[in-house]
């Protein structure tokens, strides 16, 4: 790609997402995603929705969801929010599901309002990926839904994994009940759990590389 314009790499590198080898499209589909290019969203939805025929390709799903929603295709929220009624055989579909309708759904930088919409359903792959975009985007919401998100992940065991993302939304986080959430969480049996909460209580976000 270096030895072509910036244009011509990114028009190269879409005609790629229909490559008939499911590994060059998944490598497309992650290189969209870190690229962040508003101006691809169409085109990575088209090829969203062509995935999707296949359960087996479960991972390229996975990228083009989490592409979608880095690069801020709001035309694709009602797309996204239909999958929400298909039964999902993988659980990182659900996960980037979760994220990027949040990413997606806010009417502004800090607006929780879609992250506690999915907390209040039973899916925890949604709610995980609602939580990890919430972290991602050091989101700092408003003092009546950071209690809400707070009392859902207190009332979990101190070892359940949807604890890690909200005790490393945190860090930027105020007040009592964040401090005693984070002690909680740092007598979990889950390393990454602990080391989050840590970070988090010393007001340090931590860089996180999620699949």
């Amino acid at each position: 790609m270096s030895s072509q314009s910036p244009t011509g790499a990114v028009n190269a590198l879409l005609l790629q997402l229909w490559s008939p080898q499911a590994a060059k499209r998944r490598t497309a589909a992650r290189t969209f995603r870190r690229l962040k290019i508003p101006a691809t969203g169409p085109q990575l939805l088209a090829a969203l929705k062509e995935e999707v025929e296949d359960p087996r390709n479960w991972e390229i799903q996975y990228q083009l969801i989490m592409a979608v929603g880095e690069c801020g295709h709001r035309d694709a929220l009602p797309f996204l929010l239909e999958r929400l009624q298909v039964k999902r055989e993988e659980t990182m579909v659900g996960v980037a599901l979760g994220d990027a309708i949040v990413r997606l759904s806010r009417s502004h930088e800090h607006d929780a309002a879609p992250i506690l919409k999915l907390v209040e359903g039973p899916h925890r792959d949604l709610i995980d990926g609602a939580f990890r975009a919430m972290a991602m985007l050091r989101m700092v919401p408003s003092t009546a839904e950071r209690s809400a998100i707070l009392r859902f992940a207190d009332h979990l065991e101190t070892d359940d994994p949807l604890r890690l993302w909200v005790a490393a939304a945190a860090a930027g986080w105020d007040g009592e009940e964040v401090k005693t959430f984070l002690d909680r969480c740092r007598r979990s049996s889950r390393e990454d759990v602990r080391s989050a909460a840590e970070s988090s209580a010393a007001k340090k976000y931590r860089k996180w590389m999620p699949l």
